[in-house]
């Protein structure tokens, strides 16, 4: 599978591009570009995450009765419908309608690419292969923003209007991508998943049952609540309001963020592969706490305004830091405790956890950062020493071999594999 695997990272990557383009300047393009107001501009953002909580729940049953691939062109379709849409909508309802299309689009993107990940790799190469997507991507978003910059200019809609019609053409050019993958055949939905219910209200009582599954969704909640959740809310209001940082510090910053992920990415993941899952998910509790309490530092510690924008910028790289070593740890993760038939709704479960976290996580943060300065800090202090705990709790729950996939050696674990027809397979393979 291995050219699949690459069309399918090159599709991703040139998606995550096309959003580097607008997602930066979306607040910007409705409140001042579109004259359309700041409060527009929450509602448009507010829909845009909302309508991913409306479509993940029914996403992963559609994904494993009908295939990642189908549901990701369909997706890409919508998607690119919506940013054409968006970029040119002048008026407030056309831009939420167009917000909730783009935002349905590219939610039900995500559990199809990674379901797709999952049915072209085995345990021995799927934790490099999330580890690559989660590089890319963030390589795509990082490019998509330069390139994005040097085009914009607020005093001219139409220089909005082609960002979003780059965008739109990056994600037809996933779904054509994506269309010419041959993916290896699996079962639908059976009965002999989880608990033994085909689908509908069987598949989720099924999920719900899978103890370290939820474990596993109550992780994803507090690391994205915790992290992705406060970077362009809470941590951003913190470092303007309680550190004084100029808000172009915190365009370094989210460079330095990124700069660390694409840099460390690959040395991290040869430290992490050989190492317990859950060890390196707690390490990065570990990590985060001191990110906040050097974020602490910038905006209580009374310093220099160069110690504080030093600071502040650190702790972005440091949230970078442990976002690299997430990528190859609970995404493969999800995916090896999901059920063959089940991979979707595993996947879009984890989905609609993430999604929730970033829809609570600016609305509690926000109002603490901008205001409640020492409180913010003491709290996400102890929602990453949260993350550690449990991480630790899930790792009692898990085989030896979930937990760290390197001690697997056998071939029956192997999840897909094509072999020459004149070499025979030491066991039986799942086709």
């Amino acid at each position: 599978m291995g050219a699949a695997l690459r069309r399918i990272q090159l599709g991703s990557a040139l998606s995550a591009f096309g959003l580097g383009f607008t997602v930066p300047y979306l607040y910007v393009y409705v409140a001042q570009v579109r004259d359309l107001g700041a409060g527009t501009a929450g509602i448009v953002l507010a829909v845009f995450a909302m309508a991913a909580l409306a479509v993940l729940p029914f996403t992963g049953r559609v994904i494993d009765r009908r295939g990642p691939l189908p549901v990701l062109v369909v997706a890409s379709a919508v998607a690119s419908l919506g940013a054409v849409a968006l970029g040119l909508s002048s008026q407030v309802t056309a831009a939420v309608l167009a917000a909730a299309v783009l935002g349905a689009g590219t939610a039900v993107m995500q559990p199809a690419l990674a379901t797709m990940l999952v049915r072209c790799t085995g345990p021995a190469t799927r934790t490099r292969a999330f580890a690559m997507q989660f590089f890319l991507q963030n390589l795509g978003l990082g490019i998509g923003g330069l390139v994005g910059g040097q085009i914009v200019d607020t005093s001219s809609p139409a220089s909005f209007t082609l960002l979003f019609l780059i965008e739109a053409v990056m994600f037809l050019v996933l779904g054509a991508i994506a269309a010419t993958v041959r993916m290896p055949r699996t079962p639908a939905a059976a009965p002999e998943s989880a608990a033994g219910a085909p689908g509908g209200r069987g598949g989720l009582r099924a999920l719900l049952s899978h103890r370290a599954m939820v474990q596993l969704c109550v992780l994803g909640f507090v690391l994205f609540f915790a992290c992705y959740g406060q970077f362009e809310s809470g941590l951003a209001a913190y470092g303007t309001e309680a550190a004084g940082i100029e808000p172009s510090t915190l365009g370094v910053a989210l460079a330095a963020n990124t700069a660390v992920i694409v840099v460390a990415q690959f040395v991290v993941l040869r430290l992490v592969e050989r190492r317990r899952r859950t060890r390196v998910i707690a390490a990065v509790g570990l990590i985060w706490a001191f990110a906040w309490i050097v974020a602490g530092y910038a905006g209580l510690g009374h310093g220099s305004q160069t110690m504080a924008t030093a600071a502040m910028i650190s702790t972005y790289a440091l949230f970078g830091l442990g976002e690299a070593m997430l990528s190859p740890t609970v995404a493969p993760l999800v995916a090896d405790l999901a059920p063959e038939s089940m991979v979707g709704q595993y996947n879009s479960a984890f989905a609609l956890c993430k999604q929730l976290a970033l829809a609570v996580g600016p609305a509690v943060g926000g109002p603490m950062g901008a205001s409640l300065h020492g409180p913010y800090i003491v709290t996400f202090v102890l929602f990453s020493l949260g993350i550690t705990a449990l991480a630790l709790r899930l790792g009692r729950r898990l085989t030896p071999v979930q937990d760290q996939p390197s001690l697997a050696n056998a071939p029956s674990r192997v999840v897909a594999v094509s072999l020459p027809e004149n070499v025979p397979a030491p066991v039986a393979t799942a086709r």
